[in-house]
This record gives C-alpha cells, sequence and structure tokens, in this order.
C-alpha cells in the first residue's frame, strides 16, 4: 500500500503538469477570430471592472503567469504576451479573475493572502524539523518537533485547500467574461476552458499529494 501511495504521489504531478502543457500547446495554435492579443484582453477586462490602476507587465517564461497583489499588476509570460491564441487569452483572462478578486475582497482570497506568510516558513522548514525530530526521537524533545513538523506541513495543505476556489472561482470568472462580453466567439470559449480546466487540475494533483503526504506522516507517528 505504502508503495502504491508513493506511486501516486509521484506521478499524479507528472501526469497533471504533462496534460496542462499539451493542452496549452494544442490550443495556442488556435488564434481568436477577434485578433485580440492576451494583453489587449487583459487590459480590456480590467477597465470594465474598474480597475484601470492595474498595470500589465511583460514577464520571461512560459506560463508564468500571475496577477502580484502587492504591485497591482497583471504579468503575462513570453506564451501570452503578445499572442493572440485562445490558450493565452484565456489565461490572461484568468489572472484579471485574480485581480477582481483582490479587488471585492472575495473570502477564499483574503483567507489566502493571510496565511501566505506563514505557509511560506512552514514550506521552506517543515521538513527539516522533521528531520531532527526523527533524530532526536528517543528524547521527549525530539517527539515534539516531529508533531510541529507535522503540524507544519498541515498548514501548508490547509494553504492548499484554500487555493482550490480561488483558482476555480478566478477561471469561471473568465469564462463568463470571455463569453458574455464578446471577447470569443461561442465556438472558442470551450478551448479556452480545456486550457483552464488542465491548469486548474495542477492544483489539484498538488493537494492530493499532499493529502497523501500528510497521511503517511500521521500513519508513521501512530506506529512509533
Amino acid at each position: 500500500m505504502d508503495i502504491l501511495l508513493l506511486l501516486i504521489m509521484i506521478l499524479l504531478p507528472i501526469i497533471a503538469q504533462i496534460n496542462v502543457m499539451t493542452t496549452f500547446s494544442k490550443y495556442s495554435k488556435v488564434s481568436n477570430s477577434r485578433g485580440l492579443t492576451a494583453d489587449e484582453v487583459a487590459r480590456r477586462i480590467l477597465d470594465a471592472n474598474g480597475l484601470t490602476h492595474v498595470g500589465i507587465e511583460h514577464i520571461k517564461g512560459n506560463l508564468s503567469d500571475h496577477y502580484d497583489p502587492r504591485a497591482n499588476v497583471v504579468r503575462l509570460s513570453d506564451s501570452c504576451y503578445g499572442n493572440t491564441s485562445v490558450a493565452a487569452i484565456g489565461v490572461a483572462a484568468h489572472e484579471c479573475g485574480h485581480a477582481c478578486q483582490h479587488a471585492e475582497n472575495y473570502t477564499p482570497i483574503v483567507i489566502r493572502s493571510k496565511i501566505v506568510p506563514i505557509t511560506n516558513i512552514c514550506s521552506n522548514f517543515w521538513y527539516f524539523v522533521l528531520i531532527i525530530g526523527v533524530f532526536l526521537s528517543q528524547m521527549a524533545v525530539g517527539t515534539t518537533l516531529i508533531y510541529v513538523a507535522i503540524a507544519m506541513f498541515a498548514a501548508v495543505v490547509l494553504f492548499q485547500l484554500v487555493t482550490l476556489p480561488c483558482e476555480f472561482n478566478a477561471s469561471d470568472r473568465a469564462l463568463k467574461t470571455l463569453e458574455n462580453d464578446g471577447i470569443l466567439e461561442l465556438g472558442e470559449v470551450p478551448k479556452a476552458k480545456k486550457v483552464l480546466t488542465a491548469a486548474a487540475m495542477t492544483y489539484v494533483a498538488a493537494l492530493v499529494t499532499s493529502i497523501i503526504q500528510l497521511l503517511r506522516l500521521l500513519a508513521s507517528v501512530r506506529r512509533r
């Protein structure tokens, strides 16, 4: 059983990543009929939602697109900025969805933002705390450190759980905007949806993998 769980933990994120890359690659070859670029669409969506103060920047990389709430900037990567594909436009609209979430104080994004600092600490150090705990396991402090490490990893899992509604909601906003505002033709919207769904599945895969890891950690403690 443990070997099976390990295989799931290894293969699930890989499969999800391959799926998003192949799906994006497929629909990056399909240009939208209106000839709009992803950055033009992003600007249109932001302005329509009263977010004229939010900037748009071109960054290096492939699918490294994101919204930075601290700088109030939607950053579009080489694979999206200036690109007319339905895939690029879907990604750009998704990131604008995050900007709208912050502007509206969407509850999950507010919670996510508040726990980012502690989650970063937990994500970077939980494994080191666990190793020290195992090394000192014959002492009371070792057992305490093991439980602390598990609690730190649980915080990471909680962050991933809160992230899911943020991602799905941003995609839902994006697709509705692309359709309702006539940015994409009706036949093009499902293609953008496939790209965003594939991207969302990477977050699902990460959460499932982390939950399995958390259960394995708890099981190992019970066996002690």
